[in-house]
């Protein structure tokens, strides 16, 4: 059996073991038994009226309400009280990942075989093979689905994904710019997942894209309100590596240079108005191009 001094304020009590070690409000230091800390089954109390016992479910509400300090909102008439302390605000949760409802169309419409494609393996790897001619498939109802598989995590949805887009967008050519409209809300739901992995290859993807046939860029322009917010976001991003060498710059991973480097993409190619409409939404940005 341990001991411990513990403080209780009892009322009706004008005397105690040591004078020593009470305050003025009142607050007495007894002697308590305990098998184990901060459980009870019963305190001795000793008193000058003697030796009195507690059960342990008023042993816990006594404790909680002498030591355990009670957590209260900001702002609230509550934290005036004793013995509180006031919460740190929520966290906002902006960077916290916001995965997509599974399945994803994308994945819908592959595992139900509505894709000209399959997997082959030769010397360099993995690749698709189409089952038509690229320059004969219809962009407007095949392009958008493959942008809806950008949310994609998991082998092989990802795959055919990434790598159907870019065999598109290498042999679309005048065919990708009356498609635009319809990949806007794909790439904003792929940016809104914000899982690092996915918004890096969307960013990949929206280089690719301005560089695939003239005029994209600028077709591009009015639907910045839907792409660039969370760009604004994760700009300052980066790795603070020290003295240290970040690898993830050469495989196209960080997140914060890579934006960057997207933003001059679209400044380059998304003509005149490109740098004020991107300077609206991202008010660090400074332009590559004027400078």
């Amino acid at each position: 059996m341990s001991e411990q001094r513990v403080m209780l304020r009892v009322s009706g009590i004008d005397a105690v073991d040591t004078e020593d070690e009470f305050d003025e409000d009142g607050e007495f230091v007894g002697l308590v038994s305990t098998e184990t800390n901060y459980v009870h089954d019963k305190w001795l109390i000793c008193t000058n009226f003697g030796v009195h016992t507690m059960q342990s479910s008023g042993c816990n509400f006594l404790y909680n309400f002498m030591f355990k300090k009670l957590s209260l909102p900001a702002f609230t008439i509550q934290t005036l009280q004793k013995n509180t302390i006031v919460e740190c605000p929520p966290k906002s949760g902006a960077f916290n990942e916001r995965p997509p409802k599974l399945p994803t169309a994308f994945r819908r419409f592959y595992e139900r075989g509505d894709f000209p494609i399959s997997m082959e393996f030769d010397t360099y790897g993995y690749k698709i093979a189409w089952k038509v001619d690229i320059e004969k498939l219809d962009y407007h109802h095949y392009l958008p689905m493959f942008f809806d598989g950008l949310c994609e995590t998991e082998h092989p949805y990802k795959f055919f994904a990434r790598q159907g887009i870019e065999d598109m967008l290498a042999h679309g050519g005048n065919k990708i710019l009356p498609v635009i409209p319809q990949l806007i809300i794909p790439i904003k739901n792929a940016l809104n997942t914000r899982n690092p992995e996915v918004v890096c290859t969307t960013l990949m993807v929206l280089q690719s894209l301005v560089q695939s046939a003239d005029m994209i860029g600028e077709a591009l322009v009015p639907y910045y309100r839907q792409i660039l917010p969370v760009l604004n976001i994760f700009k300052d991003k980066n790795v603070n590596c020290g003295d240290g060498i970040d690898y993830s710059q050469m495989k196209k991973q960080n997140v914060g240079d890579l934006i960057q480097e997207t933003l001059e993409f679209l400044e380059h190619y998304g003509g005149e108005d490109a740098f004020i409409n991107i300077k609206y939404m991202i008010p660090t940005y400074e332009s590559c191009m004027l400078n």
